[in-house]
């Protein structure tokens, strides 16, 4: 079975090391900005909300890619981007539909969150248990997609709509527009 990032935001302080750890560990530099891992802030709310990539299982980044640059690494089950394949076109950033797939200028190819190997460094650098690295099943994966389909499916309607949220729940929190 596969291991998942569990993201709790109610634990989220903002320190970002998360995003230290993970452009340090990808990049070799410490610069939030370059991270594949994001901290979202609630300015209004005082909240913050670590964001990722999910290593979707129907990988809309993957099946859109023009040359096949993103493939599942059968050891970990993360969407791996092949630098040396990726053509820096940029449509797997579209398809994405959490924005999670990014364009980096420096190298003119895209990245995404790969679990360092299945040894993520955000999980192991965040001191509040935020972010933490388990099986895929204790993730909330199920109830995260189930989430996002409610959402979906209401705003296709029209409706603005925020899926309740349980106490204890661990899914990622949106900022509603």
């Amino acid at each position: 079975m596969y291991r998942a990032l569990r993201l709790e935001p109610e634990k989220c302080t903002g320190c970002l090391q998360c995003e230290m750890a993970c452009s340090y560990e990808n990049e070799g530099v410490f610069v939030p900005a370059k991270s594949r891992i994001k901290v979202f802030t609630f300015h209004h709310e005082g909240r913050f909300a670590p964001y990722t990539c999910t290593q979707c299982d129907e990988a809309w980044c993957m099946h859109a890619c023009p040359v096949e640059a993103i493939v599942l690494d059968e050891a970990t089950g993360a969407k791996l981007v092949h630098e040396e394949t990726c053509v820096g076109c940029k449509v797997c950033t579209i398809a994405c539909p959490f924005g999670t797939v990014n364009y980096n200028r420096d190298s003119g190819k895209v990245v995404k969150c790969d679990l360092c190997g299945g040894d993520p460094w955000c999980a192991k650098a965040c001191p509040t248990g935020a972010i933490t690295f388990v099986e895929e099943d204790a993730a909330g994966m199920d109830r995260m997609r189930a989430w996002a389909q409610q959402g979906i499916v209401g705003l296709a309607s029209g409706a603005k709509t925020n899926a309740p949220r349980d106490k204890g729940e661990t899914l990622p929190t949106y900022l509603e527009a």
